[in-house]
């Protein structure tokens, strides 16, 4: 659904009209403190190579890039002020203390998909928002809840447009910034993922690392109407998860980034926290469901602050499907019919 009453509104007349205050509040401090990278990341190389490396790393030693470092003290600039007890940070090993009696977490990645930085391809944040523990100073362990507990989560997406697509616990909505105003205007109410779209979004390049339920599904996609789905796919892949959530949620279709046989890829490669938890949360929250494969995401309880999980979201029936394929034996010949013969992404 994307009419509506609150079509129009500004971000901050929405969420009064319809959050509770203290969140009301926050999501607007993540709207407005993104203001400055959506004008920075517009002007792109006219400010100089915002891709580069920052000479720097994060806690799972990624090369930190210029304009995540700039991000990242952006966002923490931003939130100062804005009812948040500790700001926990892809680009930070342990929580920044914010306020002794603030409300809220903020789990965030100041900016997703940094790989596309110099590649003018559509990057993002993404950020969760968890209730405080009362009556102490934050700790590590007040972010490794499960998913279902947040009380929002969303994410910016920095492209064509400059989008922020959230939700309070009551669907999935979208704000649009409007370059004119330099205000967000909501543009999208009540999303809802359509069903049964002939198009997933993988990294191939990696096949020959997946376990076999995902190879098992993605041969069946690739045989198309020769193969059991009966039908032709299409293929995206962006590397950025902000655009490939945006694009599912809009369009629908699925988005796997499973774990895979790789050093460093046994669980999955995308942080629970603050990457694959809110987006689970907005995707559900668009009739959507997200899984590791098999388990709901939202139920997981993350094992530590940058743990990683194997992510699987989009519309119900095709995650359901691809839940089918994991639940199978993995050994077995009759795990799809194109299973233990040569499929059309093997030699």
């Amino acid at each position: 659904m994307t009419s509506g009453a609150g079509l129009g509104l500004s971000l901050r007349d929405y969420l009064a009209d319809t959050a509770e205050p203290g969140i009301a509040a926050l999501v607007s401090a993540i709207a407005d403190a993104s203001r400055p990278l959506i004008a920075m990341i517009r002007r792109g190389p006219i400010l100089g190579s915002l891709g580069a490396g920052s000479g720097g790393s994060n806690k799972d030693g990624d090369v930190q890039k210029a304009l995540d470092v700039l991000a990242d003290r952006q966002f923490l600039h931003g939130l100062q002020v804005a009812g948040v007890r500790a700001i926990a940070s892809e680009e930070a090993d342990e929580p920044h203390s914010v306020s002794a009696d603030g409300e809220f977490l903020v789990a965030i990645d100041p900016l997703d998909g940094s790989s596309n930085i110099e590649t003018n391809v559509s990057i993002g944040t993404i950020f969760s928002i968890l209730p405080a523990a009362p009556g102490r100073s934050a700790e590590p362990g007040d972010f490794l809840i499960q998913g279902h507990r947040q009380k929002a989560a969303g994410f910016l997406i920095y492209g064509p447009q400059a989008s922020i697509v959230f939700t309070t616990g009551t669907g999935t909505h979208a704000a649009t910034h409007d370059p004119e105003s330099d205000d967000f205007v909501m543009t999208a109410l009540s999303l809802s993922i359509p069903e049964d779209v002939p198009e997933f979004a993988i990294n191939a390049s990696n096949y020959r690392f997946w376990h076999p339920p995902v190879q098992a599904y993605v041969n069946d996609c690739v045989s198309g109407t020769d193969g059991p789905m009966s039908r032709n796919f299409n293929m995206r892949w962006i590397a950025s998860l902000v655009a490939d959530a945006y694009r599912i949620l809009m369009r629908g279709g699925a988005f796997l980034y499973p774990a895979d046989s790789r050093h460093g890829y046994e669980r999955g490669r995308l942080r629970h926290v603050y990457e694959a938890s809110p987006i689970a949360f907005l995707i559900e929250q668009a009739d959507g469901a997200a899984t590791d494969g098999v388990n709901r995401i939202l139920d997981h309880q993350p094992a530590s602050l940058h743990a990683r999980v194997p992510l699987v979201f989009g519309s119900m029936q095709t995650v359901a499907r691809i839940r089918r394929y994991h639940l199978e034996t993995e050994d077995s010949a009759d795990l799809s019919p194109l299973f233990g013969r040569r499929g059309l992404m093997r030699r």
